[in-house]
């Protein structure tokens, strides 16, 4: 049985126990309703460690979700759940089979391949606004890269590859003096990124026309695993 990431706390809203919440689904209005119950994703030694939480109500503050669960009346219990991860029981054999869209778990490991040359390993998804981030672990670095059409042009889990398509010089090693020129795809990266972003509507319930990736999905094993030390300070 999966465990399926639907989104995160990030930190108290409030004094009636509301928390802010970072959504890791492109369906919050099915995901997130009175009523829902979620597994909580916390350090082993937190005193939500093993427990459930019942969502009361999601509201919207300007273009943030705000969440209130019935197991946290104020400011102070939201204080101890701040930055656990939200996740619900999925059946593996039940997930979805959507054109363009993967869990996590199908894209870690997968090899990369550029112009038929394996150049590293998917060792991670990233979650942004308006964007997936592919983290690829070549020999040498870990290079991050867009997870949309125009730096990936496919995904074949059959074979295990994920083919890119990405600016010169972003794979190649640096030389000496070259300092300018290696700017040059990481301002190509750049400019995707905030295109992207700009194009991915405030408070929207979906991901960005581009954006790949689906609800992100562990193993049921990294529950005992610590949520993230820190806010992302793009999150909207």
């Amino acid at each position: 049985m999966l465990q399926l990431r639907i989104a995160r706390l990030t930190k108290p809203h409030g004094l009636k126990g509301g928390l802010k919440v970072e959504l890791y689904t492109d369906e919050p209005e099915r995901r997130l309703v009175p009523g829902a119950t979620f597994n909580l994703q916390v350090p082993a030694d937190s005193s939500w460690h093993g427990r459930t939480i019942t969502l009361r109500e999601l509201r919207w503050y300007n273009t943030s979700p705000v969440a209130f669960f019935a197991e946290i009346p104020d400011r102070t219990a939201a204080e101890s759940i701040a930055k656990a991860i939200l996740t619900i029981d999925q059946d593996e054999t039940k997930l979805p089979n959507e054109a363009d869209a993967w869990y996590d778990h199908q894209l870690v490991d997968l090899v990369v391949m550029r112009n038929g040359e394996a150049v590293g390993t998917v060792s991670r998804v990233d979650h942004l606004p308006g964007q997936d981030i592919l983290a690829i672990q070549t020999e040498s670095d870990e290079v991050l890269l867009p997870f949309v059409k125009h730096f990936v042009s496919g995904v074949d889990l059959d074979e295990r590859t994920v083919t890119i398509t990405p600016p010169g010089g972003l794979f190649e090693p640096a030389d000496d003096g070259e300092d300018e020129a290696d700017e040059v795809p990481a301002q190509e990266v750049a400019d995707v990124v905030a295109e992207l972003t700009a194009k991915s509507a405030p408070g929207s319930d979906t991901a960005a026309p581009d954006a790949k990736s689906a609800e992100k999905a562990q193993s049921s094993a990294s529950n005992d695993e610590a949520a993230p030390e820190a806010d992302r300070t793009n999150h909207v």
